[in-house]
């Protein structure tokens, strides 16, 4: 079924630059003055906004080339897709060649999901809710979390990612890991995406990380961060892939807790600077390019193109271990209030990164997740809707990739203007147990902000980008 008005819509876009056809819930859409570009495709289900915006932005970003050779060979967008801050839609995946986009990537590397069950019932959970938030407030909100670090363990952590760090930590534990499981943690590391580990170097970290000798107190390490991040507990409402559920230790009744956070201020570190880094290395006898947006080729730089590479690999590796710290600090409140529970991680994935693929060639998902054959998938709702877990299905027209959320509708200038006028039901707050120091952010980050997630899930499990393993509902958020 078509959308209502298309031919408006086309004429619309066509007026903005864009070609733009429309098959079963897919848009392709292309630059009008650029017939040679790659044609990018838009999974959106019936009744989403077509925001022209971000149709432009994908369009653009499927149209960068370096003129030393380097050019974007595919690039898609998930159900999610909405505008970017900085000149790059959120849900776009692009597949480049002889090439990469910093700016792709931008400054929040390796922002990704992690999920963790729990065996206590709800009933259980809420008994003693109050003394577990409060704890929980005191580590994410005012500063009592301790997660001291060796100069040679922050090297570490840098350098090889989780393995790295739970090395050091094993030679010398410090902050609250001297009363973690090192040997749980070390388990699960199979369960993060890469095992946690890239190829990093702590030569790219900020320099105040990396001292020669003494201790790191990192005041960004094991903070969950702004805008849509998030620590959440939830209840698994409902297993529909019994098979996989039990592999993966999941069980309906039980608790879960879901953490969105990223490279913090380390990949805004880096991120910036490999941004103005590829605009410096730009031809000097060629104009910027219109959209402000620089690739690395690998014809003219190829020795900034691995830089760029490893440098991001550094900050990735810091998300991945400042995920792991986010989790343990809870699971260590956890045990502290409800006794020996075990808490065991199910998946930590990215979705924000460059990653190489087999042919040669780069992937870069900007608000996308890897969702390859059997690999674990995590996709959250709002903080009053069900979130999802979900399994790859590596489908090759959206480049191996799926969701990372519902996406916005309603941005948080628009909610803040306007979101204060409202009442709870219109915000789709009711119920909602929202832990936060800032009022505002409740508003901005209320459900009807949002896009329908079930929407959302329906179209890419119908496209067979992934399949519903669990469903899982919010049971209390925590927003910094």
């Amino acid at each position: 079924m078509q959308p209502k008005n298309l031919k408006r819509l086309m004429r619309a876009l066509a007026r903005l630059g864009l070609d733009v056809t429309y098959n079963d819930q897919v848009y392709s859409v292309r630059l009008s003055n650029a017939p040679n570009a790659a044609v990018a495709e838009v999974l959106l289900p019936e009744g989403f906004p077509v925001e022209a915006k971000a149709f432009k932005q994908l369009a653009t970003l499927a149209n960068i080339r370096h003129p030393a050779g380097g050019c974007v060979c595919r690039a898609c967008a998930t159900p999610d897709f909405h505008p970017g801050d900085a000149g790059i839609a959120i849900g776009s995946v692009v597949k480049t060649q002889d090439m990469v986009i910093p700016t792709a990537v931008g400054s929040d590397i390796n922002c990704g999901m992690r999920l963790h069950v729990v065996d206590l019932t709800i009933d259980e959970f809420l008994a003693k809710r109050d003394l577990f938030v409060e704890r929980m407030k005191g580590d994410y909100f005012f500063g009592t979390r301790d997660v001291t670090m060796t100069a040679q363990s922050m090297r570490a952590l840098f350098q090889y990612g989780v393995t790295g760090w739970l090395n050091a930590m094993l030679d010398q534990p410090t902050g609250s890991v001297v009363k973690s499981d090192l040997q749980q943690l070390a388990i699960e590391s199979d369960r993060i995406f890469l095992n946690g580990s890239m190829d990093g170097d702590w030569k790219f970290a900020p320099i105040e990380l990396v001292p020669d000798d003494g201790l790191v107190r990192d005041g960004s390490l094991a903070t969950i961060g702004s805008g849509n991040h998030f620590v959440e507990v939830q209840r698994v409402e409902r297993v529909e892939n019994r098979a996989l559920a039990h592999a993966w230790g999941v069980r309906e009744g039980q608790l879960a807790f879901m953490i969105h956070s990223g490279s913090r201020n380390v990949g805004k570190y880096i991120g910036g600077m490999w941004r103005d880094r590829a605009k410096a290395v730009w031809p000097k006898c060629l104009k910027y390019p219109d959209e402000q947006i620089f690739p690395l080729s690998t014809h003219s730089h190829p020795e900034l193109v691995e830089s760029y590479l490893q440098a991001q690999a550094t900050a990735a590796n810091y998300g991945f271990v400042n995920r792991l710290l986010l989790a343990e600090l809870l699971r260590l409140r956890l045990r502290s209030v409800y006794g020996d529970v075990e808490a065991p991680l199910v998946y930590d994935l990215p979705h924000n990164i460059t990653l190489r693929e087999k042919d040669r060639t780069w992937i870069t998902r900007k608000g996308a997740s890897p969702a390859y054959a059997g690999q674990p998938v995590i996709i959250p709702g709002s903080m009053g809707t069900e979130s999802y877990l979900m399994v790859g299905q590596s489908n090759p027209a959206f480049c191996n990739s799926a969701s990372h959320g519902a996406g916005r509708l309603r941005s948080r200038f628009d909610l803040n203007r306007r979101g204060a006028s409202q009442s709870e039901a219109e915000l789709g707050l009711t119920g909602v147990d929202c832990i936060t120091l800032r009022s505002e952010r409740r508003i901005e980050e209320a459900p009807a902000a949002y896009k329908p997630i079930g929407s959302v899930i329906d179209a890419q499990v119908e496209a067979q980008m992934v399949a519903v393993v669990a469903r899982l509902s919010p049971v209390l958020t925590f927003k910094a």
